[in-house]
């Protein structure tokens, strides 16, 4: 018995929606549109078929058989005049900050590192310069003294890496 009921109210509601609507047109494929707003300025007056206040347009309307059931609503299509989804411009925009921000960061990231590797670069080329015994630790574990070659060695590596991140920041070519 409830079956029955729900049935008969399912079907009422299906013929109901579009004496609902007040508007009624025939799109671009032939399809038959009822829709509670008015149809697109693409479509022409003689496919409208009901507007709010009357049954036809008024300028031609002309009756098309049922042939198929008709879409509940009017299709939704992106045009150039409808304009562009506000969501996804919004979505654009904040995707395009965290970008932007992410770069900044990396970037303040990069110089952070550089002004850290100058400072120890000038502070080992400083002790290295002193004159004084320089004692290091060798892969063995074995404590040695470094000699006069290692120590220019030394010196050498450090004015490379002063040369490199001790003036403005090269941005990288890509």
């Amino acid at each position: 018995m409830n079956t029955i009921k729900y049935a008969l109210i399912a079907a009422i509601a299906c013929c109901s929606i579009p004496a609902m609507a007040q508007w009624q047109w025939i799109d671009g494929q032939g399809h038959k549109v009822f829709s509670d707003r008015a149809p697109p300025p693409d479509i022409p007056n003689k496919n409208i078929l009901r507007q709010p206040g009357g049954s036809g347009s008024g300028k031609g309307a002309t009756a098309v058989p049922d042939a198929a059931p008709a879409p509940v609503a009017a299709p939704v299509k992106a045009s150039a005049e409808q304009g562009v989804d506000k969501g996804l411009q919004e979505q654009k925009r904040k995707q395009e900050a965290q970008e932007a921000e992410k770069a900044q960061a990396d970037k303040a990231r990069r110089e952070q590192q550089r002004q850290e590797n100058c400072n120890r670069a000038k502070q080992a080329k400083t002790t290295l310069a002193s004159g004084r015994m320089l004692s290091s630790v060798n892969a063995k574990g074995e404590r040695g003294f470094m000699d006069e070659a290692t120590r220019e060695a030394e010196v050498k590596r450090a004015d490379s890496v002063i040369a490199s991140d001790c003036g403005p920041m090269q941005e990288p070519a890509q």
